[in-house]
């Protein structure tokens, strides 16, 4: 299977490290989430959204990652994903506020 859109969560854990990391800020509750909204939308265009590991952007996790465009999002709490689901998965519009300048 194709997709035209693919969303990476970061559900990266440090173990024994003092430093913050996405998947105790709730990576895997982000997974969950994008996933049902994107199967409640039921887009016309395949897209696929999973855990991944560190994107190396910890300080400003939770963070995920849309491609083709990568386009970079920190500090993604749950109540977001609705946002990015309809701005930028359906409407290619990246949400201004959530995104990391790299």
């Amino acid at each position: 299977m194709i997709y035209q859109k693919h969303v990476f969560i970061c559900t990266n854990q440090r173990a024994g490290n003092e430093k913050k990391s996405c998947g105790e800020e709730n990576g895997l509750k982000l997974v969950a989430e994008f996933k049902k909204a994107i199967k409640d939308k039921s887009l016309p265009i395949k897209i696929r959204a999973q855990k991944c590991g560190c994107l190396d952007v910890c300080e400003k996790g939770p963070a995920i990652v849309v491609y083709p465009e990568g386009v970079f999002y920190g500090g993604v709490k749950q109540e977001d994903v609705s946002r990015i689901v309809e701005n930028h998965l359906v409407n290619d519009v990246p949400v201004k506020d959530l995104r990391i300048d790299l």
